[in-house]
């Protein structure tokens, strides 16, 4: 994990005003607290923070290499599984290598095979090269999006950043939101579409999306996306298949010269991951250590529902003991949980999912103490069919996203005058937008299509929220989250599983159970879908119901002119209690005042104005 940003321009000399961006590389420090490095060229800057992972001294950036008689600079901030496999080739093609970092493979096999070299890599990267020569501007985005890149276009050039944070501080940067970014935040959020940063004029890269800048011309293009294919393998090798994939990807991910750890909640995913990990380690006659979340009398106050029908604990329990890992519960305090959830807005850079975001920033912290690296189990939902809404045909078929049905209560909460016209508009299209993405075979029946437009929906949204929120609030702390179940071929073979393999035994993730039967324990194997812990401790939400009222009714506040206060009052009175979640399961009515709280944090912390 890093964090990278640099300026590009072509109408001036921009060597004078490097110190612009180290003001923007110092803005995410955070993300590389190890060392930092910046590139100065008359047309280019480049600003990176580095946490050191592997080759402490081979893999120094900016980084640059001369081939062939071009020379090129690279920042990157990343990993990739499969280094290995690139060097062997490159050294088959006559390259040389000082150290032995994914850095200098990466930097080297741009250098041999140009943009092509995007169908090599396994990983998750975000990274910016300049062609000195040419003058010429790459940047890439890994095919799942698990590290972000933000860029901001110029008049004669181009910003980019891991971070808004790092982009706001260029002094071209507009500091307002139109219509759009609005919507995007009061309809959407936590969501938001595809290659936006609600900020005017900010964008992302998409997933597997390559950028390149010549001469002022900004061409943006994507290299990967998910495609139908017939699924040739029958029920027995789609098992043992799906088993190899994901042994594969979480024991490529395991490499690093500092410690690592893994998350574990007692749920399917982690519980895979970790048994994977701990197999791995004591092969090396090492300990695993795991860690999970709780909070200070949570099972006093657990509220049982069909969506989180039983707490962590006995299951964490279960698995650590199956394991052996050296096991630690990181309990949190609710008042800090709730106090926090400013500090996770700023780490986010937008609105985010409140105390959802901030207990995983305390959580990570507390790992930060002993581990570097991290390994974590999101994904496997949103891609196996894990969430209520693939098998629930009532979620299935409904024609907007299934888990933010909740667009008459933002209507209701939030001042039409701001929002404009159009709101149902808005949503539906960006809907039909991912839906329509969706690639099929001809062979598809009703019920398989819906499933492909319900997995491209997860995937572009549900997911991209998740491991956002994940890459934000570790790197916010200096801890490295790897997501090996992200891995793109295993999202490639479950989009084309069939549905009768997908759901085996009636089950959410009925192949992944099958897969792992025998392997993990039976009560493991078994368990029911439970999400992220949260805190059910009236202490939280007292928090965030008493510092959202105060701010609904501070002029001050960006939320005095976008609340309806008398919708806001029923609902902190507790007249109206909707059926419908905020945004998924964990996000209901005091999640919905901790979002009020984030979007006058987001609005205060970058000086935004409507327009």
């Amino acid at each position: 994990m890093c964090g990278i940003a640099g300026w590009i321009d072509y109408g001036k000399s921009i060597a004078p005003d490097y110190h612009i961006v180290e003001d923007m590389s110092r803005a995410i420090k955070h993300r590389g607290p190890d060392d930092e490095g910046i590139f100065v060229s008359d047309n280019a800057v480049f600003g990176q923070r580095r946490l050191v992972v592997v080759d402490p001294e081979g893999g120094k950036q900016p980084m640059t290499v001369t081939v062939k008689g071009e020379t090129f600079t690279l920042v990157y901030n990343g990993e990739l599984y499969n280094t290995e496999d690139i060097r062997q080739t490159l050294y088959e093609k006559g390259h040389t290598f000082w150290g032995h970092s994914d850095t200098e493979v990466l930097l080297k096999a741009y250098a041999e095979w140009g943009e092509a070299c995007l169908d090599r890599l396994n990983g998750i990267y975000a990274f910016a090269i300049w062609e000195h020569n040419a003058k010429t501007l790459f940047l890439a985005r890994d095919r799942i999006g698990v590290k972000p890149l933000f860029f901001y276009r110029l008049k004669n050039g181009l910003l980019f950043a891991s971070e808004i944070k790092a982009l706001i501080l260029h002094p071209e940067v507009d500091h307002t939101i139109d219509n759009d970014g609005i919507k995007q935040i009061l309809l959407l959020g936590p969501g938001r579409s595809q290659g936006t940063g609600c900020i005017k004029g900010v964008k992302e890269l998409k997933p597997g999306e390559k950028l390149k800048m010549r001469g002022n011309v900004c061409a943006i293009s994507s290299y990967w996306r998910i495609r139908a294919q017939e699924h040739t393998d029958d029920l027995a090798r789609t098992v043992e298949r799906t088993r190899e994939l994901i042994y594969n990807a979480v024991e490529r991910q395991l490499v690093s010269d500092v410690p690592l750890a893994c998350f574990l909640s007692g749920g399917l995913d982690s519980s895979i991951i970790s048994k994977i990990a701990s197999d791995y380690y004591r092969s090396k006659n090492q300990i695993l250590t795991t860690y999970s979340v709780d909070y200070e009398d949570n099972e006093k106050y657990f509220e049982s529902s069909s969506f989180q029908p039983d707490a962590d604990s006995k299951y964490i329990g279960i698995m650590s003991s199956a394991i052996g890992s050296n096991h630690i519960n990181v309990v949190l305090d609710n008042q800090e949980v709730a106090q926090s959830i400013i500090d996770a807005t700023y780490a986010r850079d937008l609105p985010g999912m409140g105390d959802v975001d901030s207990s995983l920033m305390l959580f990570s912290k507390k790992v930060k103490e002993n581990h570097t690296v991290c390994l974590s189990g999101e994904c496997a939902d949103e891609i196996f069919a894990g969430y209520p809404w693939y098998h629930r045909e009532e979620l299935l078929y409904s024609d907007t996203f299934p888990w933010s049905k909740s667009l008459d209560m933002r209507k209701k909460l939030f001042n039409p005058s701001i929002l404009g016209g159009g709101c149902e508009e808005f949503v539906d299209n960006e809907y039909k937008k991912t839906v329509n993405s969706a690639d099929y075979l001809s062979t598809d029946d009703k019920q398989n299509r819906r499933v492909r437009e319900m997995f491209m929906l997860n995937f572009y949204w549900f997911m991209q929220t998740l491991i956002d929120r994940k890459d934000r609030m570790t790197s916010s702390v200096g801890l490295e989250a790897r997501v090996p179940l992200c891995d793109h071929r295993l999202v490639e073979y479950a989009y084309n599983m069939p549905w009768e393999f997908k759901a085996l035994n009636g089950r959410e993730k009925g192949i992944v159970r099958e897969a792992f039967k025998g392997i993990l324990p039976d009560e493991i194997v078994l368990r029911k879908k439970s999400p992220y812990p949260k805190s059910f401790n009236p202490i939280f939400i007292n928090h965030v119901k008493s510092e959202a009222t105060k701010l609904v009714y501070d002029k001050k506040s960006a939320l005095y002119e976008l609340v309806n206060k008398e919708y806001f009052e029923e609902l902190a009175s507790g007249k109206v209690n909707p059926a419908n979640p905020w945004y998924g399961q964990l996000m209901r009515v005091p999640q919905i005042f901790a979002y009020l709280i984030q979007i006058d944090a987001f609005f205060k912390k970058f000086n935004l104005s409507i327009i």
